[in-house]
């Protein structure tokens, strides 16, 4: 591929589309050449890169012509139909979607944890699920120090997860309420403001959501720890940017809060902050547009086995999303 790339972005007129714009700017990402992508509803609005405006086209089958680098920020059924075409033009896909992480040809990439999986892709490069991002920025460092067995996680998602509709939605609901009128519901099947939903993505006939069951099955292919369990009960809250996760982990060896600390204090693209008697530990509105995740309220987990209790913070449209995406693309 050239020094300088010929990049294309799928959803270029959603939250994660935006945020990829902002990202690449601000790292410097070589791009030689933009084309910006959406459905035709979409086609001819504008978006500013480096000073510049560039027109939103519609997406179709021949977008992608003389394209070496594709983002897909769309939606799974946006990305089954297309993605493989971005492929076959000669691109190499980042896709954000759940579409392909599952697939045993296309690597699923946290570029701080298995960077090396990268080499195997065949034009295909999967970004994982935004709450198992935030999850394992914590968890695989500590697995590195003291064996990851099992985690029971409780998230706390925001509502900007679910695309820039949500974040209006919650928006609207508030002013209605403290205005005291009805908080329609579109988006969700309840009212999100001064709510909280256990549920996110759809349920599956084990009771569990899609999104509690990705937790496990991403977490095992990311860390290539096949016997990896994760129990998750995924709520939606009424906040506009950034998840968070409450894990209670058990590890093979034993943990001391002090040695957890000193492993994650040292951890890539994760902040320490754990000074509960001082008020300090990680909240969204901490995180959000930050890069890194936040990790803090260590202690020892009292109903397991060398366990470890702690609460994750992370900005899911960054690195859960827009930042994990043009990282992939780095190493590439």
């Amino acid at each position: 591929m050239p020094k300088s790339y010929h990049v294309a972005i799928v959803g270029a007129t959603g939250a994660v589309g935006i945020e990829l714009l902002r990202v690449m700017e601000r790292r410097n990402f070589p791009v030689a050449d933009l084309r910006l992508l959406a459905s035709a509803r979409s086609a001819g609005n504008k978006s500013e890169f480096r000073g510049e405006d560039f027109s939103v086209a519609a997406l179709n089958h021949d977008s992608f012509a003389g394209i070496d680098l594709a983002f897909f920020s769309a939606g799974a059924g946006t990305a089954r139909q297309f993605a493989p075409i971005a492929q076959r033009t000669g691109a190499v896909v980042i896709d954000n979607s759940s579409a392909f992480r599952m697939d045993a040809d296309v690597p699923l990439i946290i570029p701080e944890i298995n960077p090396e999986d990268i080499r195997r892709h065949l034009g295909m490069i999967a970004n994982p699920n935004c709450t198992t991002a935030v999850a394992l920025m914590a968890l695989y460092p500590l697995h590195g120090a003291f064996g990851l067995r099992r985690v029971f996680a409780s998230s706390y998602q925001a509502v900007s997860g679910s695309g820039a509709r949500a974040i209006e939605e919650l928006r609207r609901q508030v002013e209605a309420s403290v205005d005291g009128g009805p908080a329609l519901a579109h988006v969700y099947p309840h009212p999100i403001a001064f709510n909280v939903l256990p549920h996110v993505d759809s349920f599956l006939e084990n009771g569990y959501t899609k999104e509690e069951m990705k937790m496990q099955n991403e977490g095992r292919k990311i860390m290539h720890l096949p016997d990896f369990r994760a129990s998750a009960t995924c709520v939606r809250v009424p906040v506009y940017r950034a998840h968070s996760v409450a894990l209670s982990a058990e590890f093979e060896r034993p943990v001391s809060v002090e040695s957890a600390r000193a492993v994650l204090a040292n951890a890539p693209g994760l902040d320490l902050v754990d000074e509960p008697l001082s008020n300090r530990y990680p909240t969204p509105l901490a995180a959000a547009g930050k890069d890194n995740c936040q990790v803090g309220r260590l202690r020892i987990d009292c109903a397991l086995e060398n366990g470890l209790a702690l609460w994750v913070t992370g900005d899911q449209l960054l690195k859960g999303a827009a930042l994990n995406a043009v990282q992939i693309a780095e190493l590439l």
